[in-house]
């Protein structure tokens, strides 16, 4: 089953020193997930003040710089994994740094039918 992990948390919540313990522990598990084959991506994001969004109303494209919700917790990063069930996927998302200042949402992948050609 694959399910994606969204890694929420405060972008002020880490030192520095922190931050970059953070990066080494987390590059470990994904190594230790795609040696396991567990693993499909993972990403840290860029900055919420880099964020663009993008809503169509009435047909009118509306773009605004910046994160859409205002909130204390914006999204940081996402694993994308294939493992066994949702216990697995919480087992793996507790081992995770961010989990320990911030959230980690676990949603299952909605699986798409394979369109057949012709």
């Amino acid at each position: 089953m694959k399910y994606m992990l969204l890694i929420y948390g405060a972008e002020d919540c880490w030192t520095e020193e922190e931050r970059k313990e953070c990066m080494i522990e987390s590059m470990g598990i994904s190594n230790e997930l795609e040696a396991q084959g567990k693993l499909i991506s993972s990403n840290p994001l860029h900055s919420v003040t880099t964020a663009t969004s993008v809503q169509v109303r009435e047909g009118k494209r509306q773009v605004t710089d910046g994160p859409f919700a205002e909130t204390t917790e914006q999204l940081g990063g996402y694993y994308l994994i294939d493992v066994e069930d949702l216990d697995e996927a919480i087992a793996i998302a507790a081992r995770l740094p961010p989990a320990k200042k911030g959230t980690v949402e676990i949603r299952p992948l909605f699986p798409l039918p394979v369109l057949s050609e012709g």
